[in-house]
């Protein structure tokens, strides 16, 4: 699922409705949002300014998550064991930012509105494993990962992988942030930029969702900042977010039928893997008859090409391979269609045996 966060009583209430109409337009399902520090003096205004926000994407039928912390709760004078506060304002969730004794954890997935409890799944300790001791309605249970204002904070790659593959494990349902490059603010005054991952600080948001996609362990990706641009949004909502789907751009005389084995296909890596291409195999039958002349030969191929088995290749005529490193075309009996976008390249790892894939082609007007 997709997701955006909003900041309401930082920007104007129109703008922040706007935002949520244009998210769900493109088929966005949940919305982040916080009710961590409130002014005193402010709270009626902050309370209804959200609570419009809020009931406005619930109209959209998207999820809500707040994010709280105690002084909230003493602030407002509200109890965790009676959350109804929340539910009336639409939320269909809350994120404690900070950690109980267990106990209240789980109590609360039994609270009678009916709640989400979001965990922070960005620490490596034993939390959640408490919280299961003390036997939470485990179906009320998600994570989700933490967002990084200030540059070089961001998590390093392994030890998100770490992280969310232990909280996968237990069963989570998963969330993390990717940062928006048009947005302009997020919960905070200070803000160079909103992500999970350091090493996503800078890459376009479709790439940083690609990268999340490929790793299989994370359900849910959400835009940190507000607000992102519709070209942000649209262009997040047309990924496939059940595998990896690469950008290529297709070489000068490549035929319609050889577009057609890339673009048309599911695709799939053999179980049999080798270190110098994942092969899709099973697309040849479709094309035993087919006639592929020879076309676009080099005589070596390297890493990203998009190769196709041409009509002098015998029983592998039709097979589509991605090149992962430098090797000979012997023989001319491939044809190179296609390569794979270079920023794409470090995805390739990713393709393990069996692991499905597909193509598209690269906008290369952007």
């Amino acid at each position: 699922m997709l997701g955006i966060s909003i900041y309401p009583y930082k920007e104007k209430q129109e703008e922040t409705l706007a935002y949520i109409d244009l998210a769900a337009k493109y088929g966005f399902g949940r919305v982040f949002t916080n009710l961590l520090m409130i002014e005193k003096g402010q709270e009626e205004m902050v309370l209804q300014s959200l609570k419009k926000a809020i009931q406005h994407a619930r109209s959209q039928q998207m999820e809500v998550i707040l994010d709280l912390n105690p002084a909230v709760f003493d602030q407002l004078n509200i109890s965790y064991h009676d959350l109804s506060f929340f539910k009336e304002m639409g939320a269909t969730g809350i994120r404690l930012d900070s950690t109980f004794d267990g106990l209240v954890e789980s109590l609360i997935t039994f609270d009678q509105t009916d709640l989400d409890l979001e965990i922070n799944i960005s620490n490596d300790t034993y939390y959640l494993e408490n919280v299961l001791s003390y036997q939470p309605n485990k179906k009320r249970i998600i994570g989700c990962h933490n967002f990084y204002p200030q540059r070089f904070t961001g998590l390093d790659y392994d030890y998100f992988i770490k992280c969310s593959e232990k909280y996968k494990a237990l069963g989570l349902r998963t969330a993390t942030f990717v940062n928006s490059h048009e947005a302009k603010h997020g919960p905070h005054p200070y803000t160079d930029g909103l992500c999970t991952l350091e090493s996503h600080r800078d890459l376009a948001i479709t790439l940083q969702a690609k990268h999340l996609i490929a790793t299989g362990l994370i359900d849910d990706i959400i835009v940190a900042n507000a607000f992102a641009s519709e070209a942000e949004l649209k262009a997040l909502s047309q990924l496939l977010t059940n595998q990896v789907q690469f950008d290529v751009i297709f070489a000068e005389g490549t035929t319609e039928l050889e577009k057609e084995v890339v673009l048309n296909h599911q695709h799939f890596n053999r179980g049999d893997i080798n270190s110098y291409s994942i092969r899709s195999t099973f697309v040849k039958l479709e094309y035993q008859t087919a006639d592929i002349p020879r076309n676009n030969l080099k005589e070596n191929v390297i890493k990203g090409d998009i190769t196709i088995g041409n009509n002098s290749f015998g029983q592998y005529k039709g097979e589509l391979n991605i090149v992962k490193q430098a090797m000979p075309n012997h023989g001319g009996e491939k044809n190179v269609v296609a390569k794979i976008v270079p920023e794409e390249l470090f995805l390739l790892p990713y393709i393990k045996p069996w692991s499905k894939f597909q193509f598209r082609e690269a906008d290369q007007n952007e």
